[in-house]
């Protein structure tokens, strides 16, 4: 039995369940948590479901569906979809590490709105000599650092969408592994450039770039993928930033770093098998 996906609206994934049943698939239905997961028996059928599931994703509101539902009997009034919730959405594609994380960078820029970016940064900054190298958080707290709206809403967003997925399929201790190293090794490489004064999450957000693009390419079983124009993206904007586009400050060597952290970080855990689960 192949998991085909989770939703949060148990309504809308009726209705894909009602719509393929009217083309001769059975699927069934899951609850786990606040998420509905679908699951498809005959695996010589996946092929059709993935087709299928493309074109619902993009319009799951079409008149067909709702038609299907009045077709199986699955509906004795007319289909109502539950009011989109974005918190839901948030909720539903992120783990406990995955919130914890966003929480923390939200928590830290109100700090440094009420008390100023120089202060929090004494307190969070990557060490500036040996007398703070024991200070053992300073070597990833600058991953918690953000110096404007746009900047924190731009990372908190990727790390979303990326991170979320990785410790839904993989799990916390995974996600968590990926943000130490890469928070570590993107910060010791920017502050090889810049010294200490950075700060972000971006860093981490490349290596889950770098991670869920790789793992996607080599063992798409597992359920994660990053499309290629988004990477090709990711690419162009590093790659812009090192001729200071638009008089952006951006942590070039960071973005470096992480990407490289999480592509080796790929590569190695694609060659080792992993257990399916049942």
């Amino acid at each position: 039995m192949i998991r085909i996906i989770s939703l949060s609206n148990p309504r809308i994934a009726q209705a894909f369940v009602d719509y393929m049943a009217t083309l001769g698939v059975q699927l069934q239905v899951k609850h786990d948590g606040q998420e509905v997961q679908l699951w498809l028996e005959d695996e010589s059928q996946l092929e059709k479901v993935e087709r299928e599931l493309n074109l619902f994703l993009k319009d799951p509101l079409h008149a067909r569906y709702q038609a299907a539902s009045w077709h199986t009997g699955s509906t004795q009034a007319n289909l109502q979809y539950e009011r989109y919730s974005y918190w839901q959405r948030i909720r539903s594609q992120a783990g406990p590490l995955t919130m914890t994380v966003m929480v923390i960078c939200i928590l830290v820029y109100i700090l440094q709105q009420i008390y100023g970016d120089q202060t929090v940064m004494e307190w969070l900054a990557w060490p500036a000599d040996r007398s703070q190298y024991s200070e053992l958080w300073r070597w990833f707290t600058p991953a918690f650092l953000h110096f404007s709206i746009l900047h924190i809403l731009f990372n908190l967003m990727w790390w979303w969408y990326l991170g979320g997925p990785v410790e839904k399929r993989l799990g916390s201790g995974k996600l968590f592994t990926i943000a130490l190293i890469s928070a570590l090794l993107s910060g010791w490489g920017q502050s090889l450039f810049s010294g200490i004064y950075f700060g972000g999450l971006s860093g981490v957000v490349y290596a889950l770039m770098g991670y869920v693009w790789l793992t996607g390419e080599l063992k798409p079983e597992r359920q994660l993928s990053l499309p290629r124009g988004l990477m090709v993206f990711a690419i162009a904007w590093l790659a812009l930033g090192y001729f200071n586009v638009m008089g952006l400050a951006i942590a070039n060597a960071a973005h470096v770093f992480g990407l490289a952290v999480g592509l080796i970080m790929a590569f190695c855990d694609t060659r080792t098998p992993r257990k399916k689960s049942s």
